[in-house]
């Protein structure tokens, strides 16, 4: 099988290069030559003849892509090492959007679209049909199992959530369907879905329309799920939550694994930069507090806590569910969230954030371990990525002498510039009516009662805008439509981050390393949310089921994931997919 793959490999390597000769000289034997293609990759599945018992796909939310090998020499063999020694890593992966968040990115990683076509354009986006902003999975429909367990407002430093007007969540709005969905209409509805998160974006985005996904509410300290997906919760779920599995770390705090002396940035705890939380501290050890401390959960999430609880149900969902116990591969999702937590408080070059890649390491050997005995990882195809990368802290890179800042959206609209510009338009109230990252949302209806061109306005203001600090790009939504503007890879990020029924009106890209810092009166340490590279890169590592262990160096695209993961089944693609197969999951080559 390995001979013949690496033969009919060699072959698709000839016909590519003659397919992009052909291209450039606009020949029809390009279309040919593309159905070859096609067929030579068809050629290559055939020879892998064992399904996979599970798909595992794990998502580390904010896991920039060098993250997992910075601290290499001092992680174990079966977490990350077990991925990147014997797996297909693709070390220079990216994501082909703009706006690098959370639902923006693992919507990605489940469908293989970009943000224009599955919808899920930001974590909050405003709805001019209802005239306010929403959050990108609720739902008021569907309401959660666990009374009081919707968002905590006092207690919750995601502040995305606070757009909800429902603590409903369901995979509605996410426009296209995913690779988990695709697997359930492939069986009948026989394979076995699922999706765990800390965050519910992260799970209800994984776990599709056709699955089933839990997540941790804060307010309750156990994982719940809404009643799209269940009428009451299976007996094995009331049962984890009856453990009360957050006490454990009551009167606790996280401590170093390791000497501190023994860490890359052991002489760099408690920067000044760094957000004290609650009492939390900015150096070890950073104290929970009690179980009824009103910042208790939110505290567990900031650490690697967070993702020890997320493995303990995740473990428990495995046994219960029978995962991977007959011939109809089933899916589980897992989504990481501390790595994301953790930076935005400490920043991803802190000591805090390195201690967490070493526990992270040590959960993900955990699970590994436990699948190896309950389903075989010589059953299980394991895929790892992230929704989005990391940006470093604005005060670190100025210790190093690069600039970078903070702006605030808040004030645009009092700047002189635009102040002159209300007056030349014969506007006397406000022209922003808001900012929902990344896109700026003008004041329609004043614009329709002066009787102004929305196209001309938005031009407008997007002219003034790009001259303010911090500032890289400011592009209309009339232009993107027009198609007029540069091929640039920069243009095209934001392009296939529009979607014209729910993006703003003006898009932003900050400079490089400068970003938004106060969210609801909370100063984070950074922000991610950039079409730039440390948003964008991210890890690809595929593992598992004879796949071949190589590092490969071309550049890939995230929303070719869902194409791999369809073409190793042997299903179709997500409706909105416009990935393609990783060739070299399926064979060990270079091209």
């Amino acid at each position: 099988t390995i001979v013949k793959n690496q033969i009919y490999v060699k072959r698709l390597k000839i016909m590519k290069r003659i397919m992009f000769f052909a291209i450039l000289a606009g020949s029809a034997s390009a279309i040919i030559i593309s159905s070859a293609l096609a067929a030579g990759m068809q050629t290559v599945r055939k020879t892998n003849t064992k399904a996979p018992r599970l798909v595992l796909q794990i998502t580390v939310d904010a896991l920039r892509g060098d993250l997992p090998t910075r601290y290499y020499d001092r992680l174990g063999e079966k977490g990350f090492r077990y991925l990147w020694d014997s797996g297909t890593v693709f070390v220079n992966a990216h994501h082909g959007h703009a706006n690098t968040e959370t639902i923006v990115g693992h919507a990605t990683l489940a469908t293989g679209a970009h943000p224009s076509v599955h919808g899920m354009i930001g974590n909050i986006w405003f709805d001019r049909t209802l005239g306010r902003t929403v959050y990108n999975i609720e739902d008021d429909r569907y309401t959660l199992l666990t009374a009081g367990a919707g968002v905590d407002q006092d207690a919750e430093i995601d502040s995305t959530q606070k757009a909800a007007k429902s603590d409903g969540r369901s995979p509605a709005a996410i426009m296209v369907t995913t690779l988990s969905d695709e697997l359930a209409i492939h069986t009948a509805g026989k394979a076995k879905i699922f999706a765990v998160s800390i965050k519910d974006r992260g799970a209800v985005s994984m776990a599709g329309h056709a699955g089933k996904a839990f997540w941790f509410s804060k307010a309750s300290g156990e994982f719940v799920t809404s009643n799209y997906y269940y009428q009451s919760y299976p007996e094995w779920v009331r049962a984890w939550n009856a453990t009360q599995p957050t006490a454990v770390y009551s009167g606790a705090s996280w401590t170093l694994l390791d000497k501190q002396e023994n860490y890359l940035f052991g002489d760099a705890d408690d920067r000044p930069w760094e957000t004290d939380l609650a009492g939390f501290g900015r150096m070890f050890p950073h104290p929970f507090g009690a179980a009824d401390g009103k910042y208790f959960t939110t505290l567990l999430t900031l650490s690697p806590a967070g993702d020890q609880l997320t493995l303990s149900f995740a473990k428990t969902l495995i046994a219960n569910e029978q995962l991977g116990k007959d011939d109809v591969p089933d899916y589980l999702g897992v989504s990481f969230s501390s790595t994301d937590y953790v930076g935005h408080i400490f920043g991803p070059s802190s000591l805090e954030s390195e201690d967490n890649i070493l526990h992270l390491d040590r959960t993900l050997a955990d699970l590994f371990s436990y699948i190896d005995e309950h389903v075989g990882l010589e059953n299980t195809l394991i895929v790892l990525s992230a929704d989005h990368g990391s940006p470093e802290a604005p005060g670190y890179l100025n210790e190093l002498g690069i600039e970078a800042g903070y702006v605030e959206p808040k004030s645009w609209d009092k700047q002189p510039a635009l102040s002159a510009l209300k007056k030349e338009f014969d506007i006397d109230k406000e022209l922003i009516v808001g900012y929902d990252h990344p896109y700026v949302y003008l004041n329609r209806d004043t614009i329709e009662q002066n009787k102004l061109d929305l196209a001309q306005v938005e031009k407008a203001v997007a002219a003034q805008l790009i001259q303010f600090e911090g500032i890289a790009q400011a592009i209309s939504s009339s232009a993107l439509r027009e198609g007029n503007l540069p091929d640039t890879p920069l243009i095209q990020s934001i392009l296939n981050n529009f979607n014209p029924n729910r993006s703003g009106d003006i898009y932003i890209v900050f400079e490089p390393h400068w970003f938004i810092r106060d969210f609801d009166g909370l100063e984070v340490t950074s922000t991610h949310g950039s079409p730039w590279s440390y948003d964008t890169y991210v890890p690809i590592a595929f593992s598992g089921m004879n796949i071949p262990a190589q590092h490969v160096m071309r550049r890939v695209q995230t929303v070719d994931i869902a194409a791999t993961l369809a073409a190793y089944l042997g299903i179709k693609p997500p409706s909105g997919s416009v990935g393609v197969p990783l060739m070299e999951v399926f064979s060990d080559s270079e091209y």
